[in-house]
């Protein structure tokens, strides 16, 4: 044994506190007798003897023995252990060193110890693991999927999808924790920032493509858990996608701050006391992670939702997102439960509805995930909001018929009227799917008491026609072919007067005939559709923009003139 150093700190002392160490181990219940006693052994070096530093348990279990053999290693401190007593000593060793016998309680606190670290350990891995499986939920709930994914195979998260707006085309970001091009050197304030705040961690400002504005009622524990799962859940992905480039004065992101000033509301959800448990879960869900008024409410010239109109429909570029408020001729109030639910899980209802666009990637991305307590939860909500009403006399989904009158009366014509051209155009590339009397089949739905072609704009009916539709909801996919660009064979492209006079030869027939389509209207789609005012005025900003700092300019000169002193009169 080496030798032991003189204690700098008096050794009764230290003697006394680790007598008090072993009063504590002998007050614990022995989980077995053993012969072999133990014994404390310091070199009294000047430390803290109270500080008790467990470095290192080994248990091993002999064959055939009625007991566990047990070696362990304590530190009392840096200079103290615990080990077996030799047989050969009986006494303490003498001179600057000592012995105190502790005998087997030794093992009721290695048992503690040892039990509590695993338990601790397995506490905090199964915490860690529930809270990313948590946010695994979360972001299905919120969608993130669907716009940080590129279409066609893109990998999860890693951004790239081209999103259409009037503003032009926003390219979603890499959002996988990837440190290169990702978020994996975000804080969770940075993170939080970014979702809730619109702001990335390097300063520059998010556009509402994001739908922070929303996500801004999301809570700081569910934020948390998003946080986990997107740094520990999600694979990180080396892949920068394509930059946003939108026209001036758009390009500016530092004019979203004075945008965010005027219309984000920061406030978090807080649950209405008056309302129960499942509505107050649906209204989070609808109004914060699925941030259903991003695409369903009207906006301002600004392009903000107009709170008044809440949830009442809004363009989103080539789409409409229709009212979802529970008036009973606009909205959905006619509508039962079951439909409601049926359709936010699967994107279907005959004789109702099916969805496409946006929509279409909201039930394959998101809401066919959610639990059926989350999806009833939203149905409560959604049947208990402010209907609103706006000018529909008929609801859209009762409007139409079968009908073979035009498939007797125009077969065989030459097509070169406008109403003979829809139908030749409907013959020839519709008819099979959704059959001649507009019935449709097991696979595609009927062309009447559907809410694409009974509503009071062709927006989704021409946007269907133009660039089609996929669906997948567990192992069904509902597809239609785009008849519009690349979206179609070379055969199959139809102009936007083929589809303007499909679109009325269907409207007219099937659904809301007081409805007529133009190949204005087919262009206007075709481009991302309706412009804001905002949109509408932008390419003037640089020439006022020139115009104001001449204007600047001219009165500044004009100013200092005035001010030089005049030359004395001769």
């Amino acid at each position: 044994m080496a030798t032991h150093q003189r204690a700098k700190t008096p050794r009764k002392s230290q003697a006394r506190r680790i007598g008090a160490f072993c009063s504590i181990l002998k007050g614990l219940e022995l989980l077995s007798k053993s012969r072999e006693d133990c014994w404390v052994v310091s070199s009294g070096t000047e430390t803290d003897a109270a500080r008790v530093k467990i470095a290192a348990i080994r248990i091993s279990l002999a064959r055939g023995r009625s007991m566990l053999d047990w070696h362990l290693l304590f530190m009392l401190d840096e200079s103290t252990s615990i080990m077996p007593m030799p047989a050969s000593r009986s006494r303490l060793p003498a001179g600057p060193s000592f012995a105190l016998v502790i005998r087997p309680t030794l093992l009721c606190l290695a048992a503690l110890v040892a039990t509590a670290s695993a338990t601790m350990a397995q506490d905090a891995g199964a915490a860690s693991s529930d809270l990313v499986a948590r946010g695994r939920y979360l972001a299905t709930a919120a969608d993130c999927a669907a716009c940080h994914t590129a279409p066609h195979g893109g990998t999860p998260f890693a951004g790239g999808y081209g999103i259409d707006t009037p503003l032009g085309k926003i390219f979603s970001s890499n959002i996988t924790p990837s440190k290169n091009d990702g978020i994996g050197d975000y804080s969770e304030a940075d993170f939080s920032r970014a979702v809730r705040d619109g702001v990335a961690k390097d300063g520059s400002h998010l556009y509402p493509a994001m739908p922070y504005t929303a996500y801004a009622k999301i809570t700081d524990d569910d934020t948390k858990a998003l946080y986990a799962y997107f740094m520990q859940g999600v694979q990180p992905v080396d892949h920068k996608p394509q930059k946003t480039e939108l026209p001036f004065p758009f390009s500016i992101r530092t004019s979203m701050a004075f945008w965010n000033l005027l219309f984000l509301d920061k406030d978090r959800f807080q649950p209405q006391a008056a309302k129960s448990a499942e509505w107050n879960r649906g209204a989070y869900l609808a109004e914060a992670l699925e941030h259903c008024s991003t695409c369903h409410t009207p906006r301002n010239a600004f392009m903000a939702e107009d709170g008044s109109a809440a949830l009442s429909g809004g363009n989103i570029g080539s789409w409409y997102a229709p009212n979802i408020t529970p008036d009973h001729v606009s909205g959905i109030g006619s509508w039962s439960e079951n439909e409601l639910s049926q359709y936010l899980k699967s994107g279907h209802v005959a004789g109702k509805a099916q969805a496409a666009g946006p929509m279409a990637e909201a039930v394959e991305n998101s809401l066919q995930h959610l639990s059926d307590g989350d999806i009833q939860a939203m149905v409560t909500y959604l049947k208990d909001v402010k209907p609103v009403a706006t000018g529909e006399t008929k609801p859209r989904s009762e409007f139409g018929g079968p009908s073979v009158v035009a498939e007797a009366t125009l077969r065989g014509l030459p097509g070169q009227a406008d109403d003979q051209n829809g139908y030749h155009v409907f013959s020839g590339t519709c008819a099979a799917c959704h059959q001649v009397d507009g019935q449709g089949n097991e696979h595609y739905p009927s062309l009447f008491h559907n809410t694409a072609t009974g509503g009071d704009r062709p927006d989704n009916l021409v946007a269907t026609i133009l660039f089609g539709l996929t669906r997948t909801v567990g192992d069904e996919t509902a597809y239609m072919p785009g008849f519009s660009g690349d979206a179609a064979a070379f055969t199959d492209r139809l102009s936007d007067r083929d589809v303007a006079d499909v679109s009325n030869y269907v409207l007219t027939q099937y659904g809301n005939p007081a409805l007529k389509v133009t190949p204005a209207d087919v262009a206007r789609i075709r481009d991302g559709g309706d412009k804001p005012l905002i949109v509408k005025l932008a390419p003037l900003a640089a020439s006022v923009g020139i115009a104001a700092v001449v204007i600047v300019a001219a009165l500044f000169a004009w100013l200092v003139a005035r001010r030089r002193p005049k030359p004395a009169a001769a």
